[in-house]
């Protein structure tokens, strides 16, 4: 066999290659037991004078062997014999050739064993080599017929069947080849688009995996095809493995059953249907398979909250924008304000409305500067320079500094710092804000006595828990959900801002922050990540 051609079998069709070669090695080995069998049962009707029967047993028995073994070798999956085709094509030539003169000459039949052997060869072979089989084919039968010519004594010696059996040999030997080229080509073909197809459905299955969005493909018999794990989370299935969507996700298979029953021109079957499931609210498009709906169809399942979500992200965003630049607008005219105020409180006035009214245009400068100062952090909350910070210094001058600031007495602020050092990766400025407001808002509700406000530092696994507790009256129920949104505040006072910045903050600094009730008041718990104090 050509290298050219056996290693394009090997390559494209292994074993398409091992089951030819086996089906070619049993027709060899059938031929060669059916002329032995001959010798024995169809003495009677041997072909004239020149039958030579001893030499002719010898070359049957011989060809039985030779076809037995490169049977075996084949069947093994052997290539001693498989690669050395050419050897075998000739070798094949050989004893036809060789049994067809000891059977009497080209009137015994025999020739036609030939030409099939040289189409089984042609079948596995290039162009070049079809003709060469059936060149030596050829230059076999002639040299078989002189013998005759010589050896034998008859009349008259005639070519012309050996002349049309050649051309017989490369007749067959072309037309082999060529149907065996076209077969290699479109197996090929057919290989090529297997493996694209087989690409096609890993991309589509890695694209599906990879959505956010669930998918669900569904037939007219209601039978999940295929459903990515997005669609398991959305849908909160417990049988990930059913094969049914009525056991996967009943909600889901009666929406369908009203969707395939409906009427609606399909030109409008896209249109979402909104499905409440496990405290999600999900919307679900429904796109026929096919031209009907009857057919099946693609379910795509989108969770509609996350969207709410991000598009009430973008409102805080934009409404962020717009009202710091507004708190710029408004800082120059406030401290004008601020300043005329001051310098009429200088004034010895005796007029104690006139104080009066200067004390209140103070204090709503100063809660006006407090709102601008708010809303100008919203845009820096993404601005963070983290560093470590040993803990237990920063929140000991944290105390330090909010007792003297807020004027509070050593007394109504305990803090419990932990025993050894502990160190976090966070914004010192941030980390600072968060806990002034937390402990502001804290003393602000509480009821302002010895222990009223408290600060605990509490290990807990690879993070560090520092908690806020008050003994105030706590926060109702609510306004819990709310509590950390933006301008949600139960005092006429205040700007609803400041749990708002600290969540933010904390989530800038990869951390968090959360409520939790007390039985004493409120509980603010900031969760840190540790940092190895190696």
């Amino acid at each position: 066999m050509s290298t050219t051609t056996e290693s394009a079998l090997l390559r494209l069709m292994p074993s398409a290659y091992w089951r030819s070669m086996r089906f070619s090695h049993l027709y060899r080995l059938t031929i060669a037991c059916g002329l032995t069998a001959y010798y024995f049962f169809w003495q009677a009707q041997l072909w004239q004078a020149h039958f030579d029967g001893k030499l002719y047993l010898k070359l049957a028995l011989s060809y039985l062997v030779f076809s037995l073994i490169a049977s075996l070798l084949s069947w093994l999956k052997i290539s001693l014999l498989d690669r050395r085709l050419t050897f075998i094509a000739i070798v094949d030539i050989g004893f036809i050739v060789t049994l067809i003169y000891a059977a009497g000459g080209l009137e015994s039949g025999l020739g036609l064993l030939l030409v099939l052997a040289i189409t089984s060869a042609s079948f596995f072979s290039d162009g070049r080599l079809a003709l060469f089989y059936a060149a030596v084919a050829t230059i076999a039968l002639l040299l078989e017929q002189s013998y005759q010519f010589i050896s034998w004594t008859q009349y008259s010696v005639d070519y012309t069947h050996a002349v049309m059996l050649s051309l017989s040999c490369f007749a067959t030997a072309w037309l082999a080849h060529s149907l065996s080229r076209r077969t290699i080509q479109s197996e090929a073909l057919a290989s090529q688009r297997g493996i694209d197809l087989e690409n096609m459905a890993q991309i589509n299955q890695l694209i599906t995996e990879e959505m956010q969005d669930g998918i669900l493909v569904v037939d007219k018999d209601f039978k999940i095809r295929h459903h990515n794990a997005q669609a398991d989370e959305l849908l909160g299935s417990v049988q990930t493995d059913a094969a049914m969507l009525t056991q996967y996700a009943p909600e889901v298979a009666e929406l369908m059953q009203r969707w395939m029953d409906n009427e609606e021109p399909l030109k409008i079957s896209g249109a979402p249907h909104k499905l409440r499931l496990n405290d999600r609210e999900l919307r679900l498009r429904l796109m026929p398979i096919g031209s009907q709906r009857q057919e099946g169809a693609v379910i795509f399942i989108e969770d509609w909250s996350q969207f709410q979500l991000q598009a009430q992200q973008m409102k805080l965003v934009a409404l962020g924008r717009l009202t710091a630049n507004i708190a710029h607008e408004i800082r120059n005219p406030l401290s004008a304000i601020s300043h005329a105020s001051q310098l009429l409180q200088e004034e010895d006035t005796k007029d104690p409305a006139i104080r009066r009214m200067l004390q209140i245009i103070g204090d709503n400068v100063t809660r006006l500067d407090q709102i601008v100062k708010d809303v100008l952090e919203l845009n820096r909350r993404d601005r963070t320079q983290q560093e470590l910070i040993t803990l237990e210094k920063f929140l000991q001058d944290f105390y330090m500094q909010f007792c003297l600031t807020e004027r509070i007495p050593d007394a109504g602020f305990n803090i419990k710092l932990p025993d050894h050092a502990e160190r976090v990766l966070f914004d010192r400025r941030h980390l600072n804000q968060i806990l002034w407001n937390i402990c502001r808002n804290g003393w602000r509700h509480g009821r302002q006595l010895a222990g009223s406000l408290t600060l605990s530092v509490t290990p807990s696994g690879d993070s560090l828990d520092i908690a806020v507790s008050d003994d105030g009256p706590g926060v109702s129920d609510d306004i819990i959900p709310h509590l950390f949104e933006p301008f949600v505040t139960s005092e006429s006072t205040g700007t609803g801002l400041g749990l708002y910045i600290a969540r933010e903050l904390c989530e800038a600094n990869d951390a968090r922050i959360q409520y939790r009730k007390s039985n004493t008041g409120s509980m603010f718990v900031i969760h840190l990540k540790r940092q190895s104090t190696q």
